[in-house]
């Protein structure tokens, strides 16, 4: 079969807006929104074709940018411990060194510390 004959095929049983599978070319050029990992496809990438009837949805309140939107906690110990909460909702006891100057978070949640200088 001849490619051009193949493309008026698709043409006529494809429904609007939408591209065949294994297809390179979309009708509407859809936009792609990045996700919190950084992936966004190509405007011409075929994946793309399950959000042309529906819109793509993405958590804009991604973990990172909740956590740091939490002013750093300021401590006159040099070392300090976080463990996340009380109880189920926490996680193991870490220890954090404030020697260095700067903020310091923790590895689990994230939270940071940082030491105020009391002379």
């Amino acid at each position: 079969m001849s490619c051009k004959r193949f493309s008026l095929l698709v043409k006529h049983f494809t429904p609007r807006n939408v591209a065949p599978i294994g297809s390179r070319c979309i009708t509407d050029k859809t936009e792609d929104i990045c996700t919190h990992t950084g992936q966004k496809w190509e405007t011409d990438d075929y994946r793309l074709a399950r959000f042309m009837n529906s819109p793509k949805h993405v958590n804009q309140n991604w973990a990172i940018k909740l956590i740091a939107d939490v002013p750093p906690k300021e401590v006159t110990d040099r070392v300090v411990w976080c463990d996340g909460g009380s109880g189920p909702e926490g996680h193991p006891r870490v220890y954090i060194n404030l020697d260095k100057p700067g903020d310091h978070s923790c590895g689990y949640c994230g939270l940071r510390f940082v030491k105020k200088d009391g002379h």
